[in-house]
């Protein structure tokens, strides 16, 4: 007796996304901007990267679990060092060229904006946690990293403002 024969599965092929033709590129030439780091909103970020990498550090490398405040303070640090440098390395490889679909003005002010206002929140709970009877020994690196959370607040302000011009002249054509 012979075995009925078992339907073949069907192969389904499908074409490719617009989204996904978007990422693709044509050619193996990789597109960099040198000339970003030499503006304002590049030395900005620059240093939010560098004032940055300072403030998580120098709290990392005391007992800062001790002092619940300061897990606030190393939250926003990092969390906000780590998007900043995806945001330089979008920059600089202009990927934000081969990716039209994202509103990149809108979102560089929302990023920068909040990194503002999250950093201010930071650099005054870091500044209102250190204290000499604390602990004596962590002193001196608490005090310098909430001196160096104030300059990244500022740096963030100064890309926030950055930003919203980008984005006010963006909106008006």
């Amino acid at each position: 007796m012979e075995e009925p024969q078992r339907a073949h599965p069907r192969t389904v092929t499908t074409t490719a996304s617009s989204f996904a033709e978007n990422f693709s590129t044509s050619s193996s030439s990789f597109a960099y901007d040198r000339e970003f780091l030499r503006t304002v909103p590049g030395l900005l970020i620059v240093a939010e990267i560098v004032l940055g990498l300072l403030v998580w550090t120098l709290i990392a490398g005391t007992e800062y679990f001790r002092v619940p405040a300061f897990g606030w303070v190393m939250f926003v640090a990092v969390f906000y060092w780590v998007l900043t440098v995806f945001f330089l390395i979008v920059y600089i490889t202009m990927t934000y060229t081969r990716i039209p679909q994202v509103p990149w003005t809108t979102v560089g002010l929302c990023f920068n904006g909040s990194a503002f206002v999250l950093y201010l929140s930071a650099a005054i709970v870091d500044a209102s946690s250190v204290s000499p009877e604390r602990d004596g020994h962590n002193f001196n690196s608490w005090a310098a990293s909430s001196f160096f959370a104030f300059l990244v607040t500022i740096c963030y302000a100064g890309n926030t403002y950055f930003s919203f011009i980008a984005w006010r002249s963006r909106t008006v054509q």
